[in-house]
């Protein structure tokens, strides 16, 4: 918690794990400065002027600093084990992507999208936005039908700003693809000359991966089948080597 998140205009702090986190681990006292961010706002320092049971008490407050631009991609991700997701949402908020598209696939269980972890996605992300020092939450939309969506849906997303469809934007992370990562980037760089280069979308299956129907019809849809070598990876490191490439510079 490299942050404190609060609402618009809050004078204090009151949120339990927060007041634990300035407590126990910052250890501050009344005195000391305190790294705020105010939830959709900017960033900035913070006095503490009182320390009570359940409550910190601040005093000028300076919100002067625009948080980390977003990165312009939207993921998305086969629903996961729901304890892997926890980590997913956050480590996606944490590194900047704008919105994150969570959809049924073959090797999702169902009992997956009944688990408890799916009511605490604001949680998870207000945890990720709190490490990264970041204010805006990341977007997440729930897709319990997968055909329906990349049918329907799922081309919206690789239209431009001005209308137009941006053919190459989108990728699907797969093993077994015949063309390499790498070698997308090299085809996508040379194709705009030097310019952002870097896909629109990610998509990324569960464990197991996305079977082949799903791969076929996300290709038929606008996509690009890429892998990462021959080595099966997890999902939280797929998810986090090809973030990091939006990372660089």
């Amino acid at each position: 918690m490299n942050c404190i998140l609060l609402p618009k205009n809050a004078k204090s702090i009151s949120d339990p794990q927060q007041v634990t986190h300035i407590k126990e681990v910052l250890k501050s006292q009344v005195g000391d400065s305190l790294t705020i961010g105010e939830i959709d706002g900017y960033i900035g320092k913070a006095t503490i002027t009182q320390i009570n049971d359940n409550e910190v008490l601040l005093r000028d407050v300076t919100l002067d600093k625009k948080p980390p631009a977003k990165l312009d991609l939207t993921v998305v991700l086969a629903l996961p084990r729901p304890k892997v997701l926890r980590r997913l949402i956050m480590d996606m908020t944490s590194l900047g992507v704008n919105k994150l598209i969570i959809v049924n696939s073959y090797r999702s269980q169902k009992s997956y999208w009944q688990s408890p972890l799916l009511n605490r996605i604001d949680e998870f992300v207000f945890e990720g936005l709190q490490q990264a020092i970041d204010t805006v939450p990341l977007e997440v939309e729930l897709k319990k039908l997968f055909k329906p969506f990349v049918e329907d849906e799922f081309p919206a997303l690789l239209v431009d700003k001005k209308g137009y469809k941006e053919q190459g934007n989108a990728v699907i992370a797969h093993p077994y693809a015949s063309q390499s990562w790498k070698s997308y980037l090299d085809d996508a760089k040379c194709k705009t000359s030097g310019k952002d280069n870097m896909p629109k979308v990610l998509c990324i299956g569960a464990e197991g991966g996305w079977i082949d129907y799903e791969v076929d019809l996300l290709c038929k849809h606008g996509c690009t089948s890429v892998s990462l070598g021959q080595r099966i990876l997890r999902t939280e490191t797929v998810v986090n080597v090809l973030l990091g490439h939006w990372l660089k510079g």
